[in-house]
């Protein structure tokens, strides 16, 4: 009897549905950044991001995306810093375009922006041109995250 229930045992675990295999081409996710480039002109701009100071955090799931981007100084001293932006996504391979809903830098909500993504194992390379023509905007951007685990 006690084969028996062993058997049946093992049977039901192995009939048991195993977990998804990772998409490691999917977006979802939490990724922290590491480094941007910004080009304004003929300025460049590259910023090596020194997480004892401050630190960028972008979000994902299947329809929206959301940034949060802080000093770690708790904003007592004068690398003081506090931005943050949501909103809807659309992804047709490695084309990207969000649609800036809500930003703590109220002139950007309501824009579009399109750009290029590249997702190789857990780093996610965003870069493309930001453009608001009243605010005086046109940058190229390049952003480089690693997914968060």
């Amino acid at each position: 009897m006690r084969i028996l229930f062993t058997l049946a045992v093992v049977s039901c675990v192995a009939c048991q549905p195993s977990e998804p295999a990772v998409n490691q081409n999917t977006l979802t996710g939490s990724y922290r950044l590491l480094e941007s480039t910004t080009i304004k002109g003929k300025d460049t701009l590259f910023n090596k991001v020194d997480t004892t100071k401050t630190e960028m955090i972008k979000m994902f799931n299947e329809s929206h995306f959301s940034f949060t981007n802080h000093d770690r100084s708790k904003g007592v001293d004068s690398t003081a810093l506090f931005v943050s932006g949501a909103g809807r996504y659309f992804r047709d391979g490695d084309k990207y375009t969000e649609l800036l809903d809500f930003c703590s830098y109220r002139p950007w909500e309501g824009k579009q922006f399109e750009f290029t993504l590249e997702i190789k194992g857990d780093t996610l390379v965003q870069h493309g041109v930001e453009e608001i023509p009243e605010l005086g905007v046109k940058q190229h951007i390049t952003e480089k995250y690693i997914k968060l685990r």
